[in-house]
């Protein structure tokens, strides 16, 4: 399929791991792709794959999400080098390295830095593409949640649910300029950033509790990451889509 031809992707977060793979699934179907993310090096290689051997179309430009000026900076150059901005993928985040902490007892200093990326990062990023897309009659956007948002997962559960909650909230704030804000929520998903932060006898235990018994892969996420940014989704808007192997069912 080339559901994107001609269209204008940015991923945050895309250097490596789920980010990477929704940029790369967006070139495969026709987009130009801004991957973006605070790991230069990285997300210059990432671009470079998309544009030689994986055939793509695909830039790199640095953005730190928490930084608004840095988020607008981003907007303008996609809009400036292409004309217009299509699509959002709100995925960066501290994730892999982060630390496992009580929210009682979480430094407040890294608290506040971790939310300034995690939730903040999704809204100020929005912030400034939304008046490009408006310009250019609409768009699309998709937040990267998690099941962790239903579930005791501390400061990090606690910064998903505040994305599903932005996600709704400003699916009714953007709904007047014609752009659809929608969220995917993963179960356990085997990235690098996983094996590094969670125990695996905590991944094994939850994988076992799973209706389909087998950890997710960036893979499993790549479908629905499109189908919510796609006109096949033009009258999806404000919805969390769980992609969990059946892990939470409300």
């Amino acid at each position: 399929m080339a559901r994107f031809t001609d269209r204008i992707a940015i991923v945050t977060g895309a250097a490596q791991g789920i980010g990477a793979g929704y940029a790369q699934a967006l070139a495969a179907e026709g987009a130009t792709v801004v991957v973006a993310d605070i790991d230069e090096d990285k997300g210059k290689q990432t671009a470079e794959q998309i544009s030689g051997a994986g055939g793509g179309k695909a830039v790199f430009h640095p953005v730190d999400v928490a930084d608004p000026e840095s988020a607008t900076a981003l907007a303008d150059f996609t809009q400036s080098e292409f004309g217009r901005i299509d699509h959002l993928v709100n995925n960066a985040a501290i994730y892999g390295g982060m630390k496992l902490d009580l929210l009682l007892t979480v430094p407040w200093d890294y608290y506040k830095k971790f939310m300034s990326v995690n939730l903040d990062g999704a809204l100020n990023m929005t912030r400034a593409v939304w008046p490009h897309m408006s310009k250019n009659g609409g768009g699309s956007i998709v937040n990267q949640s998690s099941t962790a948002a239903w579930v005791y997962s501390n400061f990090y559960g606690l910064a998903k649910a505040g994305v599903n909650s932005l996600t709704q909230q400003l699916a009714v704030e953007l709904g007047g300029s014609q752009i659809r804000i929608n969220a995917i929520a993963p179960g356990p998903i085997n990235t690098e950033a996983t094996q590094t932060v969670t125990p695996g006898t905590i991944v094994d235990e939850m994988v076992s509790r799973l209706p389909l018994k087998r950890i997710g892969t960036p893979e499993d996420l790549v479908g629905a990451c499109l189908y919510l940014l796609s006109d096949d989704a033009a009258w999806v808007t404000g919805h969390i889509l769980n992609v969990d192997g059946g892990q939470i069912m409300r």
